[in-house]
């Protein structure tokens, strides 16, 4: 399993809380790569309810707007 960011930017508006099983089917519907599906699958899930809140749990690395160096307040 694998993330990049483009491939991790097609679960940016996934129904988050989700299960493994909600991502996979929002990542079909929504037309992303089959990596992203791959990567879904690979999850490990510890039980038919586990939830991840947020992208982060998914890919911990995904950058949030701290990781830019930009200050919105310059613009």
């Amino acid at each position: 399993m694998y993330w990049t960011l483009e491939l991790v930017t097609y679960l940016e508006d996934a129904p988050w809380p989700a299960t493994r099983e909600e991502l996979v089917d929002y990542a079909l519907r929504s037309g992303a790569p089959m990596e992203v599906v791959e990567n879904l699958k690979e999850l490990e899930e510890e039980g038919p309810s586990v939830t991840y809140d947020h992208i982060e749990e998914i890919w911990p690395d995904y950058p949030t707007k701290d990781d830019f160096l930009f200050n919105e307040d310059e613009h």
